[in-house]
């Protein structure tokens, strides 16, 4: 990236070069939780979703951590310990859930990895593990009995939200049933907000606040990946959503970030006092994307 595309996005040149070291250190600390902002699988998306690939040294090498612990659905495992009280083992092992699996093929291809018959394999075993219209929660069978604090029939929200971005990369997979069945439920999660909170996922006040980066279930995230999928461009309820964020827009049309993750609290979307060049960035691309 060049130091005049770091400016227009707000980003600190120093800051970026320290993360691109800390994820070389893949996996890093066992995930206890998936919206834990500092987990190296989060410092990875963001530098994705930057435009980093695999001709840079650093993502190189955190590549190929991240390609020596593959499941037999080929998908690529990260390290978890879910406790026994929680239905888990206890123990640290490599695994995977419907939470990172699909994050973790989206970097890989984001990343360029040449492999891309694995990554399609794994993405069709995600695909297919949809049941009902819906992805639930779903975890690899060496995890237990473990599943996330909701009905087991009901939609996971953060789950469909990731595949739904995986998908995203790959054209070809854009009208299947399941994927307009997984916009469909995150849509009508929207429409149901009142009522609904599976998985104790809400679409409330605080899910309508802008956060960057784009790490967890918010309005920001689900509007960035729908709007990705061109038959939902009319759809009033996804429409609904992005008039929201428009109306945030100061006089200048800059947005500022109403909530922030601390561990970003040194970028400059890590505070709430100005606007921020990489939220604006990310949302006239958006609108861009609409329009």
């Amino acid at each position: 990236m060049k130091a005049i595309e770091y400016e227009k996005l707000g980003l600190n040149i120093e800051l970026v070069d320290r993360l691109l070291e800390q994820v070389t250190n893949w996996p890093g600390e066992v995930l206890k939780s998936h919206n834990d902002s500092s987990h190296l699988i989060h410092k990875l998306s963001f530098l994705a979703d930057i435009g980093f690939d695999s001709s840079t040294p650093e993502i190189a090498k955190t590549v190929q951590k991240i390609i020596e612990h593959i499941s037999t659905e080929n998908l690529y495992q990260i390290k978890i310990n879910i406790p026994k009280h929680f239905g888990g083992t206890g123990q640290e092992q490599w695994s995977w859930m419907l939470c990172d699996a699909p994050l973790v093929l989206y970097l890989l291809k984001r990343f360029g990895y040449s492999d891309n018959n694995k990554i399609k394999e794994g993405i069709e075993f995600l695909i297919n593990l949809q049941k009902d219209n819906t992805w639930t929660c779903t975890v690899s069978s060496d995890l237990g009995k473990f599943r996330g604090p909701g009905r087991k029939n009901d939609p996971c929200p953060y789950a469909t939200l990731l595949m739904l971005k995986l998908i995203s990369l790959f054209e070809e997979y854009h009208d299947l049933p399941q994927t307009k069945n997984g916009a469909e439920a995150l849509l009508t999660l929207w429409e149901q907000r009142k009522e609904r909170r599976p998985y104790m996922f809400a679409m409330g006040s605080g899910f309508q606040k802008l956060k960057s980066p784009l790490i967890w279930y918010d309005i920001l995230h689900v509007v960035d990946v729908l709007s990705k999928f061109k038959w939902l461009h009319k759809d009033r309820r996804l429409l609904d959503m992005v008039d929201i964020i428009k109306n945030k827009a100061d006089d200048n049309g800059k947005y500022k970030a109403e909530s922030v993750y601390r561990v970003w609290c040194n970028w400059e979307f890590g505070q709430k006092k100005i606007p921020s060049k990489f939220i604006t960035d990310k949302i006239v691309n958006i609108l861009k994307r609409i329009v």
